[in-house]
Parts: C-alpha cells; structure tokens; sequence
C-alpha cells in the first residue's frame, strides 16, 4: 500500500494493524494535510461482511464531532479497495502512557475528557463498545482523543446473538483481543447486548489504570479473567487516590449494569465535581486556608421557665438546619445530637471546640415574656477567644424565623463566606409560617426526637394541632412523616402501618416545598428500608444531601444504602463524613460499627460498639465477636441482646444450651425459645440470625420468608450478612435474593 493513491490520499507509511482493519498515514493532496486512512487487512479485501462493517464504522463515526474524538472526514472506495480517511491524531497511545499511577490531576482531566466524547457518542445513538486504553491517544497538548469506533453500533440495533459472536471469538482468539477482554463488561461476557452502560464499565477499567497503574482485573488465560471479571470484587484503589475519583471508579465497575451510572455525562460530572474538590483542596491549602468547623450549642433558656425549653431547643435545631445548608462547600457544622451534651454545661469554649474539633463556635440565648421574643447570639472564634460577630434581637414571635436568618447572615458575613447566589435567596425572605402553627411544630420537633411512645405520640399531636393552624406548613407534614419513621424504627409501629403514613406525609411536605431535606430523607429511607425500591431510592438520597450535606443522619442511613448496593467504597466515605459531623451521636456511631461489620470490617466494628451505651452495642458486639470466633465474648453480648428482649426465658434457654455443649448449642437453643416467646420483642432478622448461627437451615429460610412477607425493614441487608453465607446455595435464598430486587 505504501506509495500507493487512493483517491487523492497517498500512501505515506504503516502506523498499526487490528483485527478489523490495518492504519496508514496517508497525504491529502487536495487539501494538503496528513490523514490516517483506514482500510481492510488483504485478507478481507473481498469479504463482504467485512466491507459492510467497515462502512458501517464510517457511518457510525461521522456521526460525531467532538474536540475528544477522532474526526472521520469521508469514506471512500478505489480499485475495490474500502477506506476511511480520518484525523491524524498525533501522540502516544494511553496504554504506552501508563507505565505507573498517573497523577491524580492527570487522571482526572483525561477522564473527564474519555467521558465527554462517550456522553458525546451516547447522546447521538452511538455505544462504542471496544473502548480501551489503546483506543485513546494522549496529544502533545495533553489531550485525550478517543480512536477507532470499529465496534461502534447503534445503541437500538444490535441484536444479542451478534454479542454473543463476539464474546465466543474474544473467549477463543486470545493473541489478537486479550486485550479487549479486559475492559469488557460482564453482561457482554454472557452474551447479553452491549449498551452505554457497557462503555460506562470500560471507562472503569480505563479510569482504574490511570489511578493504580494496572487493570482491576487480571487472569492468567483467557478463562480465568473472564472468572475475575464476571465474580471477583474490585481491588481497592491505593490510599492516595482522591475519594472522589475512588467513588466514581467503583460505581462505573459494578457488576450489575442497573448499579452503573446511567449515562456517561453523570460520569463525566462525578469527575468533574471530583476535579473541582481536588482543585479547591490545593488552592486552600496554597492559600493557608481551609473549610472551618463550627458548632451551634444550645441556646440557654433565660426565662426561668422549663416549658420554654422547647423554645431554645428549638431555635438551636432550626440554627443547625440554617446554617448547614448555608454554604457545605466552605463550612461544616455540627449534628444536634452532638452539641446537645454541651446543654448547661460547665466546660469552657476551648474544651468545648477541642472535643468536637470546630475552629467557631455559635452560642445565644432566648426568653419570652407575652407575645415578644428576646434572642441574642455571639460567635466566638476558639482560638484567639475572641468575639467575632454579636448581637440581640426583639421581635414578635411571628418574627422568630427571621431572627434565624439574620443570625446565618451575619455568621456568614463575620466567616467571609462567599455566598452563591441560590444562598443569598434563601437568606433573603421565607415562606409566611403562622407564628402559633410554628410554636407547635417546635414543640413537636423536640418531642418524636427522644424516641419514646409517650414523646412519639405527643409529638404527632403537636405536628397535627400546627397543620390545623396552617394545613401548607410543609415542615409540619415532615414532622408527621419523622413521627411515623421512629414509630417503625422503634417497633411502635408493624411497617404495614407505619410505611403508608410516613411515606404520605413526607410527599406532601416535598409537594409543598421540594427544598425540603429531612422530607426528601424520609423519602429515601422508606424507598430503600420498606419499600424495597432501591433505584428510586438514589435520587431522593442524593437530593437530601444535594440540599443539607450536613444533615448527619442522612449521611449515615445513605451510607447503609451504598453498602447494600455493594459500593462499599462510597459507603465508607458517607458514614466517616457523618461522623465528623455528627461525633457524639450514639445511634449514629452504632450505625457506623454496623456499616464496618457489614463490609467485612470486623476488628473495626468491635472497636465502634465497645464503648457505645448499653443498649447501642448488644447486638453489635454479638455479630463481631461472633464472626472473629470470640465465643465466650459473643455469649456474652448475646445475653444482653436477649435481655433486652423483654422474656427471662431467652437467656435461661441460652444458658443451659452453653452449659451442655457451648456457644452453638446455646444459640439453637435460644432461638428455639424465641420462636414460641409470647412477650419477646424481636426482628425476624434477628431469629433467623440465631438459626442460621446454630446449623438449622430450613427454619431460617422460613423465618426470611416470613421477613420478606412482613416487610422487616431489615430485608435490605440480607445479602450483606455473613451469618447467612451457609444458606446462599439454597434455591429459597436465591428466590428471596431476586425478589428483593439487589444487586447481583
């Protein structure tokens, strides 16, 4: 071919040769410029197929036109020879790039650019379904081009057989796409149609290389990596990897296509957020600045009137929701549960900060005589001690939500926070609340947060008695959906009850004021606990954190969420963030030792429960100790797990059991009591727990079903227990697995 015309391109040299065609710099005589000309191997020269695919990829490729692809510029045909002529992309190939780890700003920048020419591609109809790190030339001007859409198919046309052709002849034809293989999807290696979903694993691949330098997935023969790719988890990416990018790797390569993003572009936002964290975090750092800390600590009541705690209890939540949705970007504050130990206390501002590790704190108080409000507030910045910002406000009460504004202004100001300009509007003026339909709903709030039936039901009242003032208080409705949530979480309430009320009320609150976080929580938390709808679940808890990335409790239940969705990477991240912002909250520190137990963590989940209240770790301790082999410590826990039951029995049972024959025998013997108890308080999760624990198979499959059937908010985690490993031969698991809907 060398020195040969085709058409008015000359032959100039060979750059390269693949199974679907062999590449040749070319001249184009006619408008003076080199190309890359394209043309079938001598092999096909006369295969029609052959012919017609690669048409085909001309056709698909002249689709696109994207600074990150290759420009096709025309396809033509000379002495029965087919060529495309194409840009001629100059520079080095990915692969020969990656000789280690690139640097994470790099790594960024030329996946965010991969991303955009497949958002490109997608948006267009177009799956290229070979991309790879060969298929992607690094320009002198540090650009990614994606090459060679020689596979590339409309994304509605393909047929399964075609696939499955492909899959048998990557299978088989090792020397010339070994390669391939590595960056495809599970689903095209059981011989399932590729879609955007599948370029969206080979850019995982892809991303994955640049960050470890390596393929997540290796095998020594074709088979054994196919192997690996169809069952064996992602390896972890090495520490210094950003979480960001980290996250985003570990969502493109889930197993199940479902559990993907769903298009490149979100792909390519992950990391363009991702980009602009890293970037941020340098510029701060050059800067000598950072994100600061702050605490909000309860307003003291000075009226000397303890039925007016719940005012300044109340002005310190509704202080916490304001200023955590200010401005997350540049400020984190503190979980109500954390600064609520700080109530009358006698330890001064600096210990204060030290034990919640906050630069500022945010300090007031209130009183009300008749219908006037008296507030002041002071900000304190810990380590000069001195007083940034203070003032004193008397309003009506009608005027109280006003004050709050006021008060997050000023803080906003007195911290140098550059407010965006939705921040400036939600400072700016709220929606009219009746001044007694508000009274109401801060006594409601301070009362379903002590989680007992008495305090629920009040609450509720409450909640009820400010709809009747003002039936559009969207606040309220969420108040009412968090009264039903506790009343299933605390066992007030079977979920048959609780879930339809819950669900109601947090839709009206989201139908009247979508801004809403704790609405779009509760949303989110039925989706995925009662429900069982796990792919509608993401967009209500993404929204919840998209609004109050402050919100702790929220963080900490979407954490479970992502390890229920096997992202146990995403999930790590969400519930240590919590923690930072939430760190003295009981429940949510059980919730952390539970999601570390339930990715496999388990010295880690021992060391979260040992110091929780009694009552926070009996459970936890039991299932650690259990899965280390620690039997005289888990005989322990689990006697006060069955203490706490409410039925003298169960430890009795437990304890004839570990007398005669230890820790098994004690266990089978327990849950026999427990499954006739008439008094016991449990989850069938728990019961089913105990059996698989103590060998009895079919019992445990009947209790999960019995689970499934009574919508145990608990289901969600069935494929995350380590106790029921034993069962997942068993077809009724299996059954159970599918119908629940979770990821493969």
């Amino acid at each position: 071919m060398i020195g040969r015309t085709l058409g008015h391109y000359r032959v100039l040299a060979k750059l390269g040769e693949g199974g679907m065609g062999v590449v040749y710099r070319a001249h184009d005589e006619r408008l003076d410029r080199d190309v890359a000309l394209k043309v079938l191997p001598a092999e096909s020269l006369h295969d029609p197929t052959a012919r017609a695919r690669l048409v085909r990829e001309a056709r698909m490729a002249a689709r696109l036109n994207h600074p990150h692809i290759c420009t096709v510029y025309e396809v033509g045909e000379m002495d029965g020879q087919v060529y495309i002529a194409m840009e001629l992309v100059q520079g080095r190939p990915l692969d020969a790039v990656l000789t280690g780890p690139l640097p994470a700003a790099d790594a960024l920048r030329y996946g965010i650019q991969i991303a955009g020419a497949l958002a490109h591609a997608h948006a267009r109809g177009v799956v290229h379904r070979d991309l790879k790190s060969a298929n992607v030339v690094i320009t002198p001007d540090g650009l990614a081009k994606v090459l060679d859409f020689g596979l590339a198919k409309p994304l509605t046309s393909e047929t399964a057989a075609a696939t499955a052709t492909l899959t048998r002849q990557t299978l088989t034809e090792v020397g010339s796409v070994a390669g391939t293989l590595a960056y495809m999807a599970p689903e095209q290696l059981r011989g399932q149609p590729a879609d955007a979903r599948s370029d969206i694993w080979a850019l995982g691949v892809v991303l994955y290389e640049m960050a470890s330098g390596r393929r997540p997935f290796r095998g020594a023969t074709a088979f054994a990596l196919s192997a690996a790719i169809l069952h064996e988890p992602v390896p972890p990416l090495p520490a210094v990897v950003p979480a960001a990018l980290a996250a985003t790797v570990e969502r493109c390569l889930m197993k199940e296509p479902g559990q993907r993003y769903r298009q490149a572009a979100e792909v390519q936002a992950a990391l363009e957020a991702g980009e602009a964290g890293t970037a941020a975090e340098r510029a701060a750092i050059r800067a000598g600045a950072r994100a600061v800390k702050l605490a909000v600590l309860p307003f003291a009541n000075l009226s000397g009137d303890p039925e007016q705690e719940y005012l300044s209890d109340g002005l310190t939540q509704e202080m916490i929701s304001q200023l955590g949705r200010l401005h997350p970007a540049s400020l984190g504050v503190i979980a109500r549960a954390s600064v609520m130990r700080y109530k009358k206390t006698e330890a001064p501002p600096d210990q204060i900060a030290r034990e919640l590790g906050v630069d500022y704190l945010l300090e007031g108080s209130t009183h009300r005589e008749g219908a006037r409000v008296y507030i002041t507030a002071d900000l304190i910045e810990v380590q000069g001690q001195s007083v940034l910002w203070s003032d004193s406000f008397e309003r009506e009460s009608s005027g109280i939500m006003g004050v709050q504004r006021d008060v997050a202004r000023n803080v906003a100001r007195a911290l140098a926070l550059a407010l965006l300009p939705a921040e400036q509007a939600q400072l700016a003026t709220g929606r009219p609340i009746n001044a007694e339909a508000y009274d109401l709903y801060l006594k409601g709030s301070q009362l379903w947060i002590r989680l007992t039936k008495p305090d629920v039901d009040a609450a509720e009242q409450y909640f009820q008695l400010a709809l009747a003032k003002q039936p559009d208080y969207a606040a309220a409705h969420t108040g009412l959906a968090l009264v039903w949530v506790s009343r299933q979480q605390m066992g007030f309430a079977p979920p048959s009850e609780a879930a339809p009320n819950a669900k109601a009320a947090a839709a009206k609150a989201i139908e009247l004021d979508g801004g809403l976080a704790e609405a779009h929580f509760v949303q989110a938390a039925i989706k995925t606990f009662t429900d069982w709808d796990f792919a509608e679940a993401e967009a209500d808890w993404r929204r919840a954190l998209e609004l109050n990335p402050n919100l702790a409790e929220a963080r900490t239940f979407y954490s479970h969420y992502l390890a229920i969705m096997k992202r146990p990477g995403e999930s790590s991240e969400a519930v240590e963030r919590a923690l930072v912002l939430d760190p003295f909250n009981p429940l949510l520190r059980a919730m952390y030792g539970m999601q570390r137990f339930l990715v496999g963590r388990y010295d880690d989940a021992l060391a979260a429960f040992e110091p929780l209240p009694e009552g926070f770790r009996d459970a936890g301790l039991w299932y650690a100790h259990s899965m280390l082999g620690h039997d005289t410590e888990a005989a322990a826990a689990l006697r006060a797990f069955l203490r706490s039951m409410g039925d003298g029995a169960l430890e009795e049972a437990f304890e004839r059991g570990w007398q005669e024959g230890g820790y098994r025998l004690g266990v089978k013997r327990a849950a026999a009591a427990l499954a006739t108890s008439k008094t016991a308080m449990f989850a069938l999760t728990d019961l089913a727990i105990m059996l698989a624990e103590a060998g009895e198979t079919a019992p445990a499959l009947d209790c999960l079903e019995r689970a499934f059937d009574g919508r145990d908010p608990n289901m969600p985690y069935l494929g995350l227990w380590p106790f029921f490993r034993c069962l997942h031969g068993e077809p009724r698991y299996q059954a159970l697995y599918r119908r629940l809907g979770l990821p493969e």
